[in-house]
């Protein structure tokens, strides 16, 4: 049986196929690095400057192209686009660089300007005519140097405070996104759960029931986290950004650790469990004062006092009313 695709493969197109796919793709890259260079502004007016000038450059592009294209086969292009053609290079969504850190950005827009260098020598080596045979021989070296001109354009959009600025700011972003609410509940989830696993785990000596416990009370504080951090702030004003993302992250962290010392006790003999699951408390409570001292600059002894001592007091309240 043989299985049919609608697309066309790039060997078939014709050679006004060829350009007028051309023109379409550079028309789209255009419009894509416009709307990078929108969504950065707000917060990264450099980059978005950087983007602003690759648009026209492709803009530049399509205009030869153009020309081309009138001068071989007249003024009507062909509705051909890369989702037409089998295998021909992807775009990623627009709308999905809103999930992007600036360097992810900059570094699609750098696989964008490779993919487009490799079509245009592609193209070129089918064309049989001259003039544009040249023309897609040199888009595909221009294409080429793009990532050099990029770097260009980062010396003269990003050099001294501009860079130092957007660097900042992406950092705090960062940290104010993901780190401090994904830190509050991996603080939560690790500490809180503590003493109903362990007044469970010695209270019936059981490692099934520990672990059941210690799962509802994991997951529990992870949605409860997760819908408090989301809903106590919009983002707005404080500048902390999405509620969603910070929800999410709050409320995973705490389910995380709270099953990190939960799931030991899938083990079934009670003493061989607990011990693996102190071994774990201790870990993860020397991991958040690392991840204090990293992203939030607290003293590494004073984040490892302030956690280790309160987890060690929670810890031990579970056992002495466990052992009750």
């Amino acid at each position: 049986m043989r299985f049919t695709n609608h697309r066309r493969r790039f060997s078939d197109l014709t050679e006004q196929e060829v350009l007028a796919l051309a023109i379409s793709s550079e028309e789209d890259d255009a419009r894509i690095y416009r709307s990078y260079a929108e969504e950065l502004r707000s917060e990264f007016p450099a980059s978005a400057a950087i983007f602003e000038d690759m648009a026209d450059e492709e803009d530049t592009h399509r205009s030869r192209l153009i020309a081309q294209h009138q001068q071989r086969f007249g003024a009507v292009i062909p509705l051909i686009r890369r989702e037409h053609v089998a295998g021909h290079y992807a775009r990623q969504p627009v709308w999905l660089i809103k999930n992007l850190s600036l360097e992810r950005i900059r570094e699609e827009a750098a696989n964008m300007e490779r993919a487009a260098a490799h079509f245009y020598t592609e193209a070129a080596k089918r064309s049989t005519d001259a003039g544009t045979r040249q023309l897609l021989g040199d888009l595909a070296a221009e294409e080429s140097k793009h990532q050099t001109r990029a770097e260009t354009l980062e010396e003269e959009h990003l050099s001294g405070e501009a860079g130092d600025d957007e660097e900042r700011a992406a950092k705090r972003q960062f940290l104010l996104t993901w780190v401090q609410p994904g830190l509050a509940g991996l603080m939560d989830g690790s500490v809180s759960t503590l003493a109903p696993i362990f007044a469970t785990a010695f209270a019936t000596h059981n490692t099934w029931t520990t672990f059941l416990v210690g799962l509802a009370a994991s997951v529990g504080a992870g949605i409860s986290m997760g819908f408090t951090e989301a809903a106590s702030d919009d983002g707005q004003l404080s500048g902390r950004g999405s509620p969603i993302k910070r929800g999410f992250s709050s409320g995973i962290m705490t389910t995380v650790g709270g099953l990190g010392h939960a799931m030991p006790y899938l083990i079934t003999d009670f003493w061989t469990a607990t011990i693996v699951a102190i071994i774990v408390v201790f870990v993860e409570l020397w991991a958040i004062a690392w991840i204090q001292n990293k992203y939030m600059e607290t003293p590494f002894f004073r984040a490892a006092f302030q956690v280790v001592l309160g987890g060690a007091l929670v810890f031990a309240a579970g056992v002495l009313i466990g052992s009750g």
